[in-house]
């Protein structure tokens, strides 16, 4: 947290981490500013359940609940409209990836082009004047002091830990960003609030993204997907399915066959052919990846020989021991990961993230799964 910055702007949600992060900025003797992006514009069919979250009807109070916040820091708030470049810059992501097979992770996306991005680079160009810009995230950031880049530590806090997310953010990103709770556990950013006198806030339900408690499919409200044939491993038609972006790797419930020998799941999604593969579960291993977008964040360049990571392969997922190797294909820069034991689900679309040991080496978006 050493820094030589005057004035911070936090990104405000509405929610107890957010909040407490400012708060702590604040004791810490920073001027702080309040930026919460306004992104919601009625386009797409969601009910409003009065859920939090960062996309759907509940907006206006979420901002009014920054607004509030704000109110009892005794800080500037400010209202950033981004709903047209949101709706560019994810949604539009979100259904191409679908449609052509793929399981895309809006909130890595999301945090690189959205959150560290253009929602400070508005605020600025809007007049805001501010030196770092600061979120309630759970991770970390360090100086490498050999090389001097910014390295993306995970946080105290493993069950907590959001680094999987900010992995591909770049360097320019990390040089002018603060993480005030990285050091923190949640329960003990809750118990800051309580003694605050904000209990209101350390029992305010987590908020959601909205893929979380609904179906995707919302997004494809005015489409009609072709259906196309459900085929086993050896290419034998089994059934139809209803559209390829219903379904995701590593699916077993809802794939629209009954009578089958045994349970079945998604193995593979081909979009030229409009076919969804279905396979045992042994089927869903994959003994490497390839992966491409790479971000390096600790190391400048990629190694010129193999190194020895753990990788994690989607944000719940248990990080496992592989070989990292580094190549170049048709041009374009390719991460090569070989697990000692094989993976499942590996899924084309979803960020992979390479750890040694609380550093980030680099965030990447998974092209291919090599069976096992």
């Amino acid at each position: 947290m050493a820094t030589n910055k005057k004035v911070i702007a936090v990104g405000l949600s509405g929610g107890v981490d957010s909040s407490i992060a400012a708060y702590l900025l604040k004791q810490q003797g920073y001027q702080v500013v309040g930026l919460t992006m306004k992104i919601w514009d009625g386009s797409v069919s969601l009910p409003d359940e009065g859920l939090s979250g960062c996309f759907g009807p509940g907006e206006p109070r979420d901002i009014e609940a920054a607004a509030a916040l704000a109110g009892r820091l005794g800080i500037p708030h400010h209202v950033i409209p981004l709903a047209e470049e949101y709706s560019g810059e994810i949604l539009t992501y979100f259904r191409q990836e679908y449609r052509i097979g793929r399981t895309p992770n809006p909130c890595v996306r999301c945090n690189r082009r959205m959150k560290f991005g253009l929602l400070p680079e508005r605020a600025h160009a809007l007049g805001i004047a501010f030196d770092a810009f600061a979120t309630g995230h759970y991770a970390r950031i360090e100086v490498n002091p050999d090389s001097g880049r910014f390295m993306l530590l995970r946080a105290v806090d493993p069950a907590k830990d959001q680094s999987y997310f900010l992995s591909h953010l770049t360097q320019e990103q990390l040089a002018t960003t603060l993480f005030p709770l990285g050091s923190l556990r949640k329960d003990s950013v809750k118990k800051i609030a309580r003694e605050i006198g904000w209990p209101d806030l350390a029992e305010k339900q987590e908020s959601q993204n909205f893929i979380e408690s609904r179906s995707y499919s919302v997004l494809f409200s005015n489409e009609s997907p072709p259906p196309g044939p459900i085929v086993d491993m050896h290419g034998n038609v089994l059934g139809q399915h209803k559209g390829i972006i219903h379904y995701t790797i590593g699916q077993r419930k809802g794939i629209g066959l009954s009578g089958t020998r045994g349970p079945l799941y998604v193995v593979r999604l081909d979009a030229c052919a409009n076919t969804v593969v279905v396979g045992d579960q042994q089927d869903l291993f994959s003994s490497a990846l390839l992966a491409g977008e790479i971000n390096w964040i600790s190391i400048e360049a990629p190694p010129t020989r193999p190194l020895q990571v753990l990788a994690k392969i989607r944000q719940q997922h248990r990080e496992a021991p592989a070989r990292l190797s580094a190549t170049v294909t048709n041009g374009n820069p390719v991460l090569r990961l070989d697990f000692e034991e094989p993976q499942m689900s590996v899924t084309p679309g979803q960020a992979v993230i390479c750890y040694d040991g609380d550093r980030v080496l680099c965030g990447a978006t998974i092209e291919k799964a090599i069976p096992a």
